[in-house]
């Protein structure tokens, strides 16, 4: 297990315009190739958050799942971000973790967003996701999920929580202080990257994105601005493995199972 450097986009989107929002985000990749391990970009990036789920919906042999692995490959870094996804008459809002070679992982959301309709158009996923990446074990998240932390709980079997969110900037504090609970709460690296701007649906995004350590503490240099940027941090390795050794608070976990359905 070593460093993994971690690059943010927050960035706004454009509505339910899947072409445009690659172009753009390909311009923001400049000066990433060799440069970073993971690029993680905000919930459906390629529309925003739609509840056109039968009108945007793609599908794995798309383009946009073409154009991560393409994109992948060329800057030699996984990419992780969620968009709408069409199979076997589902619709669901799927993560996808595209890794350098072509191959990835991915997660259907489980907790569907009820206050936005998301539930009425979308999929539950049914499986928990924890993926494999240069000796990083991820446990793959998208927006509402982080509101619990049971469906997060650490069973020893993670070490990075990633979270997209087209999260609405009028729930901002519950975004900023529910990430640094998860970090701490499963002492677990924490990525969550949040879009910024006005959707389709006037809904205002006031970005928040950040990086944690396990200890739910941010980097130097995180930007605390609403706007748009791409930024690259490391996480630290040994840190988080001297911290679980030292203070090993998973031993006096309590048991339980998780039905995920």
């Amino acid at each position: 297990m070593q460093d993994l450097r971690v690059t943010l986009v927050q960035t706004d989107l454009a509505w339910e315009d899947a072409r445009a929002n690659r172009a753009m985000l390909e311009a923001k990749f400049n000066g990433l190739e060799g440069a970073t391990d993971l690029i993680v970009l905000p919930e459906m990036f390629p529309t925003g958050f739609s509840m056109r789920s039968r009108e945007l919906a793609e599908t794995m042999e798309g383009p946009t799942v073409a154009w991560m692995r393409e994109h992948a490959s060329r800057s030699g870094a996984a990419m992780y971000g969620s968009l709408i996804m069409r199979e076997d008459g589902h619709h669901t809002n799927r993560a996808i973790l595209m890794k350098p070679d072509g191959t990835c992982s991915w997660y259907d959301k489980k907790h569907l967003f009820r206050m936005g309709e998301e539930n009425g158009h979308y999929t539950t996923g049914t499986r928990r996701v924890v993926a494999a990446y240069r000796g990083w074990r991820i446990l793959l998240q998208i927006c509402y999920d982080l509101r619990f932390p049971v469906f997060a709980r650490n069973r020893g079997d993670y070490d990075l929580i990633l979270y997209v969110a087209c999260w609405p900037s009028a729930r901002h504090y519950a975004w900023q202080h529910l990430l640094i609970a998860r970090a701490i709460e499963n002492q677990a690296c924490v990525v969550g990257v949040n879009r910024v701007g006005v959707d389709g649906k006037g809904l205002h995004y006031a970005g928040g994105s950040t990086v944690l350590d396990a200890l739910g503490q941010p980097p130097a240099g995180l930007p605390q601005d609403g706007g748009e940027w791409v930024r690259t941090f490391t996480l630290d390795a040994k840190a988080l493995l001297a911290l679980r050794e030292k203070f090993p608070v998973a031993a006096d976990a309590d048991p339980f199972t998780l039905d995920v359905r």
